[in-house]
């Protein structure tokens, strides 16, 4: 890294590798000296930027969830008045890429959601994170017809949710499936909760 790289670029640069660590080597593995070394930077860098482990962490689930919500970009998503179709094919291909180009980040997310259990600071954080994707969700169901928003917003996130920890840290680690698996998966699941509702939306 050049040491003309400040600001914004050096604090991106800390919150990954910070990341990277906790994928890795998982929460013990994750220290200030650890950091400035992965990121090749000088000691006490990460230090200065971050002074508590507390700091460190909220840190890297800010950065997580600007890379998460860079995963379900909005012009990647489809808006409220979309069909079926393409609220499986982009929930689908943003799963698929959580289970392979990004399961790293995945793990370190499942590291920092164990932590926020027991720090009440990092809970906050890690709520909000997770909110802008539940508001999301909660509003494509609800224009698809959904009688329950809430509760079918839940199904669906305990649904992907599930699908990813076993993906990548339960016991189907070694079986990440297919991106066509994950969509049928999913218009299962739809089908499910919103058929007949859509049914009589239609006819």
């Amino acid at each position: 890294m050049s040491a003309r790289t400040t600001g914004a670029s050096r604090t991106d640069l800390i919150a990954d590798t910070a990341l990277v660590l906790l994928a890795e080597r998982g929460m013990r593995g994750l220290t200030h000296r650890a950091v400035d070394e992965g990121a090749g930077l000088p000691q006490g860098s990460t230090s200065n930027l971050a002074r508590t482990r507390l700091a460190l962490l909220e840190l890297a689930l800010r950065r997580l969830a600007d890379r998460e919500a860079r995963v379900l970009a909005p012009h990647e998503m489809p808006g409220p008045a979309s069909g079926l179709d393409q609220v499986v094919d982009a929930l689908a291909l943003a799963t698929h890429r959580a289970l392979t180009h990004n399961r790293a980040l995945t793990l370190a997310r499942y590291e920092l959601a164990l932590e926020a259990t027991r720090r009440p600071e990092l809970r906050r954080h890690f709520d909000a994170a997770g909110a802008r994707f539940r508001d999301r969700l909660t509003a494509l169901v609800t224009a698809m017809g959904s009688t329950d928003p809430d509760r079918h917003a839940l199904s669906l996130v305990a649904w992907l949710d599930g699908l990813m920890f076993s993906c990548v840290a339960g016991s189907f680690t070694a079986d990440v499936p297919s991106l066509d698996e994950v969509r049928i998966g999913l218009r299962e699941l739809l089908d499910g909760m919103l058929g007949s509702r859509r049914a009589t939306r239609n006819g």
